[in-house]
């Protein structure tokens, strides 16, 4: 998919990897529908980039009321959005059993029904254009559940089986969904429990620019799926063929995971 000319809808563009997204797109030609909770951020960001080429849009995508605003606001603009790019998420690092049920909640509406809901309100607009896409910002833990991750890896999950599906249902359609999977990332979204613990586990952490790059190559070639970094994406496709594997190297780390 060339860039170049599009709309763009994209949620959690002030984020670290979102907004670095956000430059690859303009640079590319494209015209970015910021979407974001934070006013002041999105602000800061359509002013990093030359004027009209990054449109802010005050929206929390768990409401109903601002989906269906954000849905009309897209319908206005011209030409009509043909990508959609779910990049937003709640982070959510801690033991399952001490976990909050409305922390649960509201990682499972903003990680997972918020981002199906917003799909199913703008595919009638992108199935209208010739070629459009959807890509979901996954995460590694959409295809390894990990100990101190559990709510977060099973939204991850859904969001991956969510791609695979709609890629099978519309696949004589001219609409591509696309689940591609960033490895840990230096950005804010991370607690300081989670750096930490990156560091003791010796993680490998990638610049937000770097990631964003990968993105949109894929973004480009239509990937349906990656996942990024090495050795992530071989335990990843490891996961799926022999987890017994990675169930015993995931006890081996229980005790720090459960320090941190």
């Amino acid at each position: 998919m060339e860039v170049a000319g599009r709309s763009i809808v994209m949620t959690g563009a002030t984020g670290g990897i979102g907004a670095a997204l956000v430059s690859q797109f303009v640079a590319a030609g494209a015209r970015v529908m910021a979407v974001g909770r934070r006013p002041e951020a999105l602000d800061i960001l359509a002013k990093a980039h030359p004027t009209g080429s990054v449109v802010p849009v005050v929206a929390d995508v768990t409401r109903a009321e601002d989906r269906a605003r954000l849905v009309v606001r897209a319908s206005s603009v011209s030409p009509s959005p043909s990508l959609l790019v779910i990049a937003h998420a709640q982070s959510a690092f801690g033991l399952f059993e001490d976990q909050s049920l409305r922390t649960m909640d509201r990682v499972i509406e903003t990680n997972l029904e918020a981002p199906m809901l917003l799909i199913r309100a703008m595919l009638p607009m992108l199935g209208d254009q010739e070629r459009s896409a959807v890509v979901v910002v996954g995460s590694t833990f959409g295809s390894i559940g990990a100990p101190g991750f559990a709510a977060y890896s099973a939204c991850k999950f859904g969001l991956r089986g969510l791609m695979e599906a709609l890629a099978r249902e519309y696949a004589d359609r001219s609409i591509a969904f696309q689940y591609l999977s960033p490895r840990a990332t230096r950005t804010v979204f991370n607690t300081p429990a989670v750096d930490a613990l990156n560091r003791q586990l010796g993680v490998a952490v990638d610049e937000p620019a770097d990631v964003a790059q990968q993105l949109f190559s894929s973004i480009q070639r239509g990937e349906r799926r990656r996942q990024i970094g090495w050795p992530e994406k071989f335990f990843a496709r490891l996961n799926g063929v022999f987890p017994s594997l990675i169930d015993r190297g995931m006890r081996a780390q229980l005790s720090i995971v459960r320090r941190h």
